[in-house]
């Protein structure tokens, strides 16, 4: 396979898991605000807000298979400290104030879904 059409496999995979996240928040009655959100820090693959109206940044990570390990490794101190700063970016962009923020990574194996709340 051409690096061409492992990137586009890659993309169209990533896309599916987030499809796959977000419908899955909804029905558990997050409301999303965010998709694809992007700044100057970076993007964030989902931000929602729960019934008790904490703002829950969204990283979703989504794998064919667990040989290279598990989605959320794939989550290091890099990733984390760059979704703190989009999100520090969002909620001073948004004006928000006085709001409880919280980090959750989904992983996506198949159809599989597993939500890591509270990640980092």
């Amino acid at each position: 396979m051409r690096n061409s059409q492992k990137d586009f496999y890659k993309k169209l995979l990533g896309r599916k898991g987030e499809d796959l996240v977000s419908n899955h928040l909804k029905k558990l009655g997050f409301k999303v605000l965010e998709k694809n959100y992007r700044c100057p820090f970076g993007e964030a693959d989902i931000i929602v807000k729960s019934k008790t109206g904490e703002i829950v940044f969204v990283e979703v990570k989504t794998r064919s298979t667990t040989v290279f390990g598990t989605p959320a490794e794939a989550v290091d101190y890099k990733k984390q400290s760059k979704y703190r700063d989009i999100a520090n970016f969002y909620i001073n962009s948004k004006g928000i104030e006085d709001i409880a923020v919280s980090f959750t990574v989904a992983e996506v194996l198949g159809e599989e879904i597993n939500l890591i709340s509270e990640a980092f």
